[in-house]
């Protein structure tokens, strides 16, 4: 009887084991077929590249970038473009922190619908249909600000305040504050219950639940994701430039557009330099605060 059993047992597992190879196989050829038709929708071709005159246009434009304009005058227009862009992708990630505690609250579900924050045994109807509204404005909104592209917010942005990193400032700032939005409020609807429902049974109140039962949990994700997004908003600062919104990406299309090479690797440089400096900070701050 109990050799019978394993047998049975031994087969089911086996069974399993074939619908589970049967399921990985259908999606291996999925993602082979989704690859081809890639492949050939993109008219990708390496021989195309790096083949024939392609490889040698490509060598010349690069020995034309040699040397840098290292000259004074240029250094330090450099520097300044530099801490313009620096000081776009800084604002921009404070704007965004600033747009997303705004929503955040209210576009988690377990903050508005579970009673962390609220005694829902003791609402109106009409109260729970304003938090449902308040909800879904605060999703659609989240998801509206991150839905459209940075660039397409700092064409919009440009002209309704004029060209500079005010605009690209704004961009970055309202794109990644739907952004951080989204990655906080999954933060928020993973927060431990027991510290709050703790806090409630000594009659805090909602904003010592806030500050002592929920921030403390929340924190060091949302620092983490903070600074993440701030080192994205560093190379994002600098492609805002080609429209017209200032620092290190402006002057690149000039330098590209009137063939100053030497004046594009002395920028280009410079973007390497910021970049890593802002990864080596950031990193450094993610190890001191979470």
């Amino acid at each position: 009887m109990a050799e019978r059993s394993t047998q049975m047992v031994a087969q089911a597992r086996s069974r399993g084991r074939n619908r589970l190879s049967a399921h990985n196989l259908i999606i291996l050829a999925g993602l082979l077929i989704l690859m081809a038709w890639s492949y050939v929708g993109t008219e990708f071709s390496l021989r195309q590249l790096l083949g024939g005159e392609s490889a040698v246009q490509i060598l010349t434009y690069i020995r034309k970038l040699f040397p840098p304009d290292l000259s004074t005058e240029f250094l330090l227009k450099t520097g300044y473009w530099t801490l313009e862009t620096f000081a776009m992708s800084f604002l921009g990630t404070i704007l965004a922190v600033l747009i997303a505690c705004c929503l955040v609250f209210l576009s988690s579900r377990n903050l508005m619908f579970t009673g962390l924050l609220f005694e829902m045994e003791q609402s109106r109807p009409w109260i729970r249909a304003l938090r449902t509204t308040l909800y879904l404005t605060a999703k659609a909104a989240l998801n509206l600000l991150r839905t459209i592209p940075h660039l397409v917010w700092a064409l919009i942005l440009v002209f309704a305040v004029g060209l500079g990193p005010f605009p690209g400032m704004l961009a970055l700032g309202i794109h990644t504050g739907g952004v951080l939005g989204r990655l906080f409020g999954e933060v928020m609807e993973n927060v431990e219950t027991q510290p709050i429902e703790a806090l409630q049974a000594t009659g805090a109140s909602r904003l010592q639940i806030l500050f002592y039962g929920i921030l403390p949990q929340v924190l060091p994700e949302c620092v983490a994701y903070t600074l993440y997004r701030w080192e994205v908003n560093i190379r994002e600062a600098v492609i805002l430039g080609y429209v017209g919104a200032g620092g290190l990406g402006q002057q690149i299309q000039i330098a590209i557009s009137l063939f100053l090479e030497h004046r594009l690797l002395t920028l280009i440089l410079a973007i390497y330099l910021i970049v890593t400096a802002v990864d080596a900070l950031s990193a450094h701050l993610r190890r001191r605060l979470t």
